[in-house]
C-alpha cells in the first residue's frame, strides 16, 4: 500500500470499528461513538478528538484542521501545532503555570484578531484557567477566555456624539494545551456567548475529549 500522505487522516463516518493502514506497520482504530459525536484521528501529527457530527471540515483555513458549524458560522474548532523544527517542548509545564499560559493564549488570539478599521475597540478577559490530568496519564492545561469586539459606524463623524460604539460581537474561546512528540498541540474552540450558554456541554465534551498521542 503506497504511503498515505499527511492529511490522509480518519473522520470515520461508521458506527461500527474501522480499520484502516496508515502505511507499513501503521493501524489506526476508530469508532464512532453514536449520537451526537464523531471520532477524529490524526496518526501523523499525533492527535484526537470528538466533533460533533453535524460539523463539517473546511480545507485552506490555516489550521492542521478545522471544522465549522455549518449553521453558525462563528462558532468553529481547530488544532494548532508548533513547529517541529522549533520547538523542544518536554510538557506543557513549559509554559509556566496554567495562568501564564492562559495570558499567552489571550495574546495571541488578540494578536490574530488585530483590526486597522478605525474606531474599534476590543475587550478581554481569561475566564478560566486550569490543569488536568487526563485518562492516558499526560498534563493537559484548559484555559477560556472572553473577547467582546466594539465598533462604530460613524468613526469619521465629525462629533463625538456621532462616533457612538456598539458591540460587533461577544465570543467565548476555549483552548487545551497538550504536549507530545516535542510539540505543543492546542484545541481552539470558538462560539458566541450566546450560543455557548446553549451548547456547554457538548463543547466540553469536546473539550475532554482532546489526546495528544505519538506519532506515526
Amino acid at each position: 500500500m503506497k504511503r498515505i500522505q499527511r492529511r490522509n487522516v480518519l473522520s470515520t463516518m461508521l458506527s461500527a470499528w474501522t480499520i484502516l493502514l496508515l502505511g507499513p506497520g501503521q493501524v489506526s482504530l476508530a469508532e464512532t461513538t453514536g449520537g451526537a459525536f464523531r471520532e477524529y484521528i490524526d496518526t501523523f501529527d499525533g492527535y484526537t478528538f470528538l466533533y460533533p457530527k453535524n460539523w463539517i471540515q473546511v480545507r485552506g483555513a490555516g489550521a492542521d484542521i478545522f471544522f465549522r458549524d455549518p449553521m453558525v458560522l462563528d462558532e468553529n474548532m481547530s488544532v494548532e501545532i508548533s513547529s517541529p523544527s522549533s520547538s523542544r517542548y518536554t510538557s506543557v509545564e513549559d509554559l509556566g503555570p496554567p495562568e501564564k499560559a492562559a495570558e499567552k493564549v489571550l495574546g495571541q488570539y488578540l494578536t490574530e484578531f488585530m483590526s486597522t478599521r478605525l474606531g474599534v475597540r476590543r475587550e478581554s478577559n481569561v475566564l478560566s484557567a486550569s490543569s488536568k490530568v487526563a485518562d492516558d496519564g499526560k498534563l493537559y492545561y484548559e484555559v477560556e477566555v472572553n473577547i467582546k469586539s466594539y465598533a462604530s459606524n460613524n468613526e469619521l463623524a465629525v462629533m463625538p456624539q456621532d462616533r457612538v460604539q456598539s458591540l460587533e460581537w461577544d465570543r467565548r474561546y476555549l483552548s487545551v494545551l497538550g504536549v507530545e512528540n516535542k510539540r505543543l498541540y492546542e484545541l481552539r474552540l470558538q462560539t458566541p456567548e450566546q450560543v455557548f450558554m446553549q451548547e456547554e456541554e457538548d463543547l466540553r465534551r469536546v473539550m475532554d475529549s482532546f489526546r495528544v498521542i505519538k506519532a506515526a
